[in-house]
């Protein structure tokens, strides 16, 4: 790449990454689709035990009375902090999580290195997988204390926040996809960061990564598979509706897919795009 690329597309090296890397998921979806469900299980999982560490930290915090009050946003931001961790985790593990390839599979369409169908065939297996890996989690919270007293409190009020915005009609609707785009918007500028080539050490990749997800977590952004995840562990302790859960979860795919894949995937693709550029001779 000349001087003259780098200068005019400084993302250059972000899209080929993103390239290569949707190269393996698509070949691992369609080869190799059992293991590429356990790398994508591994990631459910991950983002299960750390909510559930969320949820736990913001629940003892919140016990915490200091005079006429408690720490619960202490808490709330600690808690940020724990779960910021899990896309650290995924990341390093080489696990496969849905809202990051939203990303990676856009940008494979713009440049016609993949096509709709074989996309969402590695986009739904990827969610597949993430949710049998919550359901691991689930399962296990079930029949342990894992997810009792105070920490179950936490999680069921946040179900019912959650599901607050589809009884809410329209409008609440229209927060709801707001929220899914920015959480998504979010998490995908980390990984911009991460695979753009300009940082070079892991520890500000993972700061970078642990900061986007403190965001959203502080913000009450809407993660699709976070929600699914959420939404099983206390269906299977205590019940939930299925229904409100099922459109909190569609409309949280939609705003996810325009915050990662439109506004990062399909925009920094066009941003890069130098097929059409001529160098001045």
């Amino acid at each position: 790449m000349t001087t003259d690329h780098m200068r005019l597309f400084p993302g250059k090296f972000f899209i080929s990454t993103a390239l290569e890397a949707l190269e393996t998921k698509t070949a691992m979806s369609k080869e190799l689709a059992v293991r590429y469900l356990q790398r994508a299980a591994i990631a459910g999982l991950l983002i299960a035990i750390f909510y559930l560490a969320h949820f736990g930290a913001v629940a003892a915090f919140g016990s915490v009375q200091v005079g006429t009050g408690s720490l619960a946003v202490l808490g709330k931001m600690v808690g940020a902090v724990i779960f910021g961790w899990a896309l650290v985790f995924i990341y390093f593990t080489k696990s496969e999580l849905l809202t990051s390839n939203m990303m990676v599979a856009s940008i494979g369409i713009y440049y016609r290195r993949v096509k709709w169908g074989r996309a969402l065939r590695m986009l739904g297996l990827c969610y597949v997988g993430n949710f049998v890996g919550g359901l691991v989690l689930a399962a296990l919270a079930r029949l342990s204390t894992l997810a009792s007293g105070a920490v179950l409190s936490e999680m069921e009020h946040s179900v019912t926040v959650k599901l607050g915005y589809i009884s809410a009609g329209p409008l609440g609707w229209s927060d709801l996809l707001m929220r899914a785009i920015l959480c998504n918007l979010m998490i995908n500028v980390a990984m911009l960061l991460v695979y753009n080539g300009f940082i070079k050490d892991d520890l500000t990749k993972s700061l970078a990564m642990i900061m986007a997800v403190f965001i959203f977590v502080f913000l009450g952004l809407e993660h699709s598979v976070a929600n699914t995840i959420l939404f099983t562990i206390v269906g299977l302790k205590s019940g939930i509706d299925l229904a409100p859960a099922a459109g909190n979860v569609a409309i949280a795919l939609i705003g996810n897919f325009i915050g990662g894949g439109v506004l990062i995937g399909l925009y920094y693709a066009y941003v890069n795009d130098d097929s059409k550029y001529r160098a001045n001779p």
